[in-house]
């Protein structure tokens, strides 16, 4: 029996989909691990190795600058030698990097150590997308997506919860556990991973036909064959450079700067949120309050746009996660001196607001770009985004001496109003379009 007439794409989820959601959205559930946890350590950190504030700023921005690297390596290496074999680099250089930092002495050490986190980080968004995209059914493609984000943001929390019960047992060196607990979270990535197969688009676009048939029928049954891939065959040969140019530089820098303007505050409030919640007068009892519940409503904002991309759309979630967002920001610049509650209010609205921008940070690249060049599209935005985001983060504890709380908001307002001037004039809909479409210039 055969499915000639059925696309992959428009085929119910499989338990293969679910496995694969699970797979790669545990890169990004490490991935928010690995980089939160820093946030959690850096007090004792500080003490233990005698950190200035330049130094705190660098060892923060550290993995992201590693990103930068890691996003163009993976990117690369992911639509060169496939999306399998580059799925298991990532939690390899999570396992030893993490447990290194066991040993560190030096702050040179430990950005070093977490630069090469940020490497692993930036190879995981290319690779776990691409692989994730190219077997998903059209109407799933946006929401597992988004999913992933959900994923980030529960990593992070995982990682503030952990890492707080680390440090109230485990004496005045417990922030070395507290860095070194990634390792167990990467090998369990690791062996999730095992058994994964290669990705049929990107064998096609090798011109590797038999073994793209053969993963084919595994996936989806012996009545699927190519002939259920059909605009696949049709395919320009594209290269790395065509993100530059034939049509796709457009692309590329709606993708880069919309990427950029949505995590450069994320990144900085996580990095120094205890440092910026204690600048906006919650102390004590309120700061512990006011991290478990902005750390919550960054997941719920998540998935609440998660839910919306198919009904009210990709662009018009994102314009509206900017401006709100924004709006949020800008009140916490004004009343940066108001109560505990209204300050709280405030975060709170804009952890809960800035959820489409977040979401959609895997979801464009991945739908805006063919298969010879998705995982490198990827691979740029994340390193671009992050260039932004490692400078914003360093800025922070030197912003927050310098010119104070108030004037640090206003800055991450202006960022995410600059994200949505972007968003409006090139952020196109793709909700019902397939792969192969919305990836067309035509």
């Amino acid at each position: 029996m055969t499915n000639s007439n059925v696309s992959i794409e428009d085929v119910p989820i499989n338990r293969f989909h679910q496995l694969l959601t699970v797979r790669s959205g545990g890169g990004s559930f490490v991935d928010g691990y690995v980089l939160s946890i820093v946030g959690v350590a850096m007090a004792q950190m500080s003490v233990g190795l005698g950190l200035t504030s330049f130094w705190q700023g660098m060892i923060a921005a550290s993995a992201l600058i590693g990103i930068f690297f890691g996003g163009f390596c993976g990117g690369w290496l992911t639509d060169r030698f496939g999306r399998r074999r580059v799925f298991f680099v990532g939690p390899t250089l999570f396992i030893l990097a993490s447990l290194a930092q066991l040993w560190v002495e030096s702050a040179v050490a430990l950005f070093l150590l977490r630069f090469s986190i940020g490497i692993a980080v930036g190879i995981e968004y290319p690779v776990a997308t691409s692989l994730l995209v190219e077997f998903l059914p059209k109407k799933s493609r946006g929401p597992r997506l988004a999913t992933l984000t959900v994923l980030w943001f529960a990593g992070a929390a995982t990682a503030y919860m952990i890492g707080e019960a680390i440090l109230h047992h485990g004496g005045d060196d417990a922030w070395r556990l507290v860095m070194a607990s990634a390792a167990v979270v990467g090998a369990l990535l690791f062996a999730l991973r095992l058994g994964t197969p290669e990705s049929p688009r990107w064998l096609l676009s090798k011109g590797r036909k038999q073994e793209a048939e053969q993963v084919i029928a595994q996936v989806y049954g012996v009545g699927f064959s190519l002939a259920n891939l059909p605009e696949e065959l049709k395919t320009r040969r594209l290269s790395f450079l065509s993100l530059l140019h034939s049509g796709y530089g457009k692309r590329m820098l709606f993708v880069t700067m919309f990427w950029t303007c949505s995590v450069i505050p994320v990144f900085a409030v996580y990095a120094f949120a205890p440092k910026v919640l204690g600048a906006l007068n919650l102390k004590g009892e309120w700061a512990s309050i006011g991290s478990v519940a902005i750390t919550s409503l960054f997941v719920v904002g998540c998935i609440i746009a998660t839910r919306l991309l198919n009904t009210l759309g990709r662009r018009t979630t994102l314009l509206h996660s900017f401006f709100w967002s924004g709006l949020a920001l800008l009140g916490l610049g004004l009343f940066s001196g108001a109560s505990e509650p209204v300050i709280l209010l405030l975060f709170g609205a804009y952890a809960l607001l800035i959820g489409g921008a977040q979401v959609l940070q895997l979801v464009y690249p991945n739908e805006l770009f063919p298969t010879e060049i998705r995982a490198g599209a990827v691979g740029v935005g994340t390193s671009l985004s992050r260039v932004g985001a490692a400078v914003g983060t360093w800025l922070v504890p030197i912003g927050l001496d310098t010119y104070g709380i108030g004037a640090t908001m206003y800055a991450a307002a202006a960022v995410t109003f600059v994200g949505l001037a972007f968003s409006y004039l090139l952020a196109p809909e793709t909700r019902s379009l397939n792969l192969q479409q919305a990836a067309s210039l035509a």
